[in-house]
């Protein structure tokens, strides 16, 4: 598989709590060099991206995350807030304690507040696949679906575990066909990156592709 497939598919990644904007810059200036499909920022940096690069680069951010169980309301705000700033993108993380709870109503509801605000915005759903039981994975691709998010996302890569095949598989069987595939957490070699492209994930969220593209 070529570089320039795989790259074209990459949220180029870097959320860790102590990003400076040096480690921002860099990141930015990686993505418009090799064409990823994004860089995905900690909010507080999105005006400033804007500000510094224009529509040179697509901005993606996090929403509710790394844990989810932020109320709806915030993550409302988090949302016109991050859009205000010149987002484009928007990973929001649900709510897992209502999916353990079997709430599932709930986590839909929250999901349809935030792809309203966003509008013709992408959003994606991370549902942090290592916490879910393969019940609560096919019950939140139909969340997903149903709510009109557009992607479907594993892991937000802060928890106990990342993206498998496994799970874009079941994906595959459970989303409607307008939902889209990212995988992230844990993808951290070329063969990784093949695997998943090949296994029909659109996106890929990771901060290693374009070294390990080299």
């Amino acid at each position: 598989m070529d570089k320039k497939t795989i790259l074209q598919r990459v949220d180029h990644t870097q959320l860790q709590a102590y990003a400076t904007w040096e480690d921002i810059v860099k990141l930015c200036d990686e993505a418009i060099a090799n064409e990823t499909a994004s860089v995905c920022v900690p909010p507080t940096y999105i005006k400033r991206i804007h500000d510094a690069y224009g529509d040179m680069i697509n901005i993606c951010t996090v929403v509710g995350f790394p844990l989810g169980y932020s109320v709806t309301e915030a993550k409302a705000a988090e949302t016109r807030q991050a859009i205000a700033d010149g987002a484009q993108e928007i990973d929001m993380v649900i709510n897992i304690s209502h999916v353990k709870n079997g709430m599932y109503d709930e986590v839909e509801r929250e999901i349809c507040t935030l792809k309203e605000i966003c509008g013709g915005r992408v959003l994606k759903v991370i549902i942090e696949t290592c916490y879910l039981t393969e019940e609560e994975k096919i019950a939140m691709c139909k969340a997903v679906t149903d709510a009109g998010a557009d992607y479907i996302k594993t892991s937000t890569g802060f928890g106990s575990g990342g993206a498998t095949l496994e799970d874009i598989r079941l994906f595959k069987k459970h989303i409607g066909e307008d939902v889209k595939i990212k995988a992230a957490g844990g993808i951290s070699t070329v063969e990784d990156l093949e695997a998943f492209v090949q296994e029909g994930c659109d996106r890929i969220g990771t901060s290693k592709a374009v070294g390990l593209l080299k």
